[in-house]
C-alpha cells in the first residue's frame, strides 16, 4: 500500500512543488494538505496519514507544537520536520516534539523520498552525528525540571542497554556498535529495541536527546 502523506506548509508553491515530486513515486501517496498548524490537526484526526512534512514557521499555530499535538494523538503518524537552516532551534524543538527527524527544504528530491520512506518503516531520518551538533548548541537551553524522572526510568536498563544507549547517542549505527562491543548486529538491534521499549521513546533520534537531558552524553564532550 502507497505511503500516506500530508504536506503542511503555509507556502503553496512549495506544496506544489513537493506535491510533483512525490505524486511521481508509485510508492508514495499525498492524501492532504495544510497551511497552518491548526489546520493540520484537524486533518490529522479526520484523514489517515502515515507521514507528515511539517514545516516550522506557519500563522496561528507553529509546526512545533503542531507536531508535540499530533504526536499526542491516538496511533499518530510519523512528523517529517522541514527547517531552512541546518543549526535551527526549530529543528531542535521539533524533536523535542516527538519529531522523527528534521530534513532542510532545499533537500535533493532523492533524499527526501528516501527519508519518507526510512521514516514510514520507523526509522530515524536525522544523522545522529546532525542531531547531537544541534544538542552541542541548544543543551544550555534545556529545562533542568524533570530530569530527576528521566534519570529513574534509565534503571530499568542493563548494563549492556545503557553502554549500547551511550554509543546510538555518540552517532554510531548498528554495525558500528556491533563491532565496538564484539556483538553481532542482530544483538545490538534487539538491544536498541528493549531500550526503546522500557523508556517509551519514539526512535534513535529520541534517545539522542535523553541522552542529553540525563547527562549520560554531555554538551560538547563525550558521556
Amino acid at each position: 500500500m502507497a505511503i500516506r502523506v500530508m504536506l503542511v506548509d503555509d507556502q503553496v508553491l512549495l506544496r506544489t512543488g513537493f506535491r510533483m515530486v512525490l505524486a511521481a513515486q508509485p510508492d508514495m501517496e499525498v492524501v492532504a494538505e495544510a497551511g497552518d498548524g491548526v489546520e493540520a490537526l484537524q486533518v490529522v484526526r479526520s484523514t489517515a496519514v502515515d507521514v507528515v512534512l511539517m514545516d516550522v514557521r506557519m500563522p496561528k499555530l507553529d509546526g512545533v507544537e503542531a507536531t508535540r499535538r499530533i504526536c499526542a494523538e491516538p496511533e499518530p503518524p510519523k512528523v517529517l520536520i522541514l527547517t531552512t537552516f541546518d543549526l535551527d532551534e526549530y529543528a531542535f524543538s521539533g524533536l523535542k516534539a516527538g519529531a522523527s527527524g528534521f530534513m532542510l527544504k532545499d533537500v535533493p528530491p532523492g533524499e527526501l523520498l528516501a527519508a519518507i520512506r526510512s521514516v514510514h518503516s520507523g526509522d530515524a531520518v536525522v544523522a545522529p552525528s546532525t542531531t547531537r551538533r544541534l544538542l552541542d548548541r541548544f543543551a544550555p537551553m534545556l529545562p533542568t525540571t524533570g530530569r530527576e524522572p528521566r534519570h529513574k526510568e534509565l534503571e530499568r536498563l542493563t548494563e549492556r542497554e545503557r553502554e549500547v544507549m551511550v554509543l546510538v547517542a555518540h552517532g554510531l549505527s548498528n554495525g558500528e556498535i556491533a563491532a565496538r562491543l564484539v556483538l553481532s548486529e542482530a544483538t545490538v538491534k534487539t538491544h536498541v529495541g528493549r531500550i526503546l521499549t522500557k523508556l517509551g521513546l519514539r526512535d534513535r533520534v529520541q534517545v539522542v536527546v535523553l541522552a542529553y537531558e540525563t547527562g549520560i552524553v554531555r554538551a560538547g564532550g563525550h558521556g
